[in-house]
């Protein structure tokens, strides 16, 4: 399996329901590392899973709407947990929204699957990785 990844980051703000969460059930911060991988079997006719540099604005694109904002004011999280894991399905959702439409140059047939990794910190990660859909 080829893969690509591209790299960006967020600063967010957001709070959490439940007793589990202890102190982080309060408003508090979080730079977030986020890692997009998409993977492919095969090249393309160029020799490539998909342009860096196409990968790299889409990414961007996805995460801009959530950089520096208080994901509790957000609609399209009203009445969730915005965990790490989640916020890993959310931003696979609209890459793979984004392959879908072309936006990445290549077929979203031809691209097999989308890894999204979210670093809270240097030791604690989560990720999503499922196929385009």
């Amino acid at each position: 399996m080829f893969a690509v990844e591209v790299r960006d980051h967020v600063m967010i703000a957001h709070s959490f329901r439940g007793e589990l969460f202890g102190p982080a059930q309060a408003l508090h911060g979080a730079t977030f590392v986020i890692d997009a991988a998409f993977l492919s079997r095969t090249l393309d006719a160029n020799g490539v899973v998909i342009d860096i540099g196409r990968a790299h604005e889409v990414l961007k694109e996805v995460l801009g709407p959530l950089n520096y904002r208080n994901l509790d004011e957000l609609p399209q999280f009203a009445g969730v947990n915005t965990t790490t894991e989640y916020l890993t399905r959310y931003i696979h959702d609209h890459l793979s929204a984004a392959a879908r439409s072309g936006s990445l140059g290549r077929p979203a047939a031809e691209i097999d699957a989308i890894r999204v990794t979210i670093s809270e910190s240097h030791v604690a990660r989560a990720w999503y990785e499922a196929p385009v859909d």
